[in-house]
């Protein structure tokens, strides 16, 4: 049934733009900045829409969100995790006729539908009656059936497809002839980069920051740190900030594993914290040893922003962020050998990277901030109206640049 003119025709009428922006998280790591950025870049296209945020509960992306809000809802979403995937299959689908049930109302009400992150299936699943309205953003590189599953959903969705790289896509594969595009997330890094001030005399400071998982490489550090030869491992001071998504089991093994390779004195396990300036201003290189794809990279782009080069697992979308012996380095996934043997390369030979500071910089500012970012994200959002029917489609009132 095509429901795209349900509730449209209001706007008219004169009345504010509805804009309905969804999020599966409530944290404040990568992809919950990205979705806050892409609301605000919303916001700014479009000043006076009337704009809706619907986050399954509270958390610390509320403050970031406000600004920009209209009104926040908080609701039970239907997300696909890997870690809850089981249990969907079990029981989870008694839970979808309502989940599709909201999403519906929601559709029908708005004019735009911003689904951030693939896993949301509930307002997928609709996105098909009402075509023209849903954006879709994919952040994500799932495996296995998860991919399969989400694919699967995205296509049925007929939603307008945004990948946050390159790598993203071609993952996804979606059809020739879809329409999609290639926004890499932007962000708003400090006003210039901060100075560097190692040259060999001091420990080496190293700053890992991201959620404590199965991903980020948290052991792949760890193991490289055992594996110095002792002189050079007395010369690095490392920082893992993060917490582990309500697991805090993760975060006291990670401490226990610290404890027991003798780093207790060197390498600090600490937890999340809203604000990571301070800490990409107190590292000389900032990295991220992922152990499977990163859809793009948002620690290295962050790193990079404060003119911090960025020592990086050759997987996915880091690739395409990081430029291998420029602005900061690449080693293969899950290689605590090679990922030992750079580190002891940068401790011992300073000199070999002293212009990446500049060079990281400007890599930032020219495909990575949030000008350019928030710009092409209004683009795709006017395109996706652009393409719902005559009766139901608003007037585009984005703000003249």
């Amino acid at each position: 049934m095509d429901c795209a003119g349900v509730g449209a025709s209001a706007r008219g009428l004169g009345l504010a733009m509805k804009i309905a922006c969804i999020h599966q998280g409530y944290e404040l790591y990568g992809s919950d900045r990205c979705f806050a950025e892409s609301v605000a870049a919303l916001r700014e296209a479009y000043p006076a829409a009337e704009i809706e945020v619907v986050l399954p509960r509270p958390g610390p992306i509320v403050a970031a969100l406000a600004p920009h809000a209209s009104r926040m809802t908080f609701e039970p979403l239907f997300v696909l995790r890997r870690k809850t995937l089981a249990r969907l299959a079990l029981t989870g689908w008694f839970m979808l006729p309502l989940a599709l049930a909201r999403a519906a109302r929601r559709f029908a009400a708005a004019d735009l539908v911003y689904i951030n992150t693939s896993v949301v299936l509930d307002h997928q699943l609709v996105a098909r009656a009402f075509p023209g309205k849903a954006l879709l953003h994919i952040h994500e590189i799932p495996t296995g059936l998860a991919r399969k599953i989400l694919r699967a959903a995205g296509l049925w969705s007929g939603a307008r497809l945004v990948f946050n790289s390159r790598a993203t896509r071609d993952s996804f594969a979606p059809p020739a002839g879809r329409a999609h595009e290639v926004i890499y997330n932007g962000l708003d890094g400090p006003l210039e980069a901060m100075p560097t001030t190692y040259a060999g005399q001091r420990p080496l400071r190293v700053a890992l920051i991201g959620r404590v998982n199965r991903i980020k490489g948290q052991d792949v550090l760890l193991a490289a740190l055992t594996r110095l030869p002792a002189e050079v491992s007395a010369r690095i001071e490392a920082r893992m900030v993060g917490g582990a998504f309500e697991n805090p089991a993760l975060e006291t093994k990670l401490r226990d594993e610290v404890a027991a390779a003798g780093l207790s004195g060197r390498v600090s396990v600490e937890p999340f914290v809203a604000d990571t300036a301070p800490i990409y201003a107190w590292a000389d290189v900032v990295v991220a040893p992922s152990k499977l794809p990163e859809s793009l990279g948002r620690t290295a782009i962050e790193a990079m922003s404060f003119g911090r080069p960025a020592l990086v697992s050759a997987i996915g979308g880091l690739t395409e962020v990081v430029a291998d012996g420029e602005t900061g380095w690449h080693v293969p996934p899950g290689d605590a050998e090679a990922l030992a043997a750079r580190l002891e390369a940068i401790i011992t030979r300073p000199q070999d990277w002293r212009g990446f500071s500049a060079k990281a910089r400007a890599r930032y500012e020219a495909l990575f901030s949030r000008k350019a970012a928030a710009e092409a994200l209004a683009a795709a959002a006017a395109r996706t109206l652009a393409r719902a029917p005559a009766a139901a489609r608003p007037a585009l009132a984005a703000k003249t640049r």
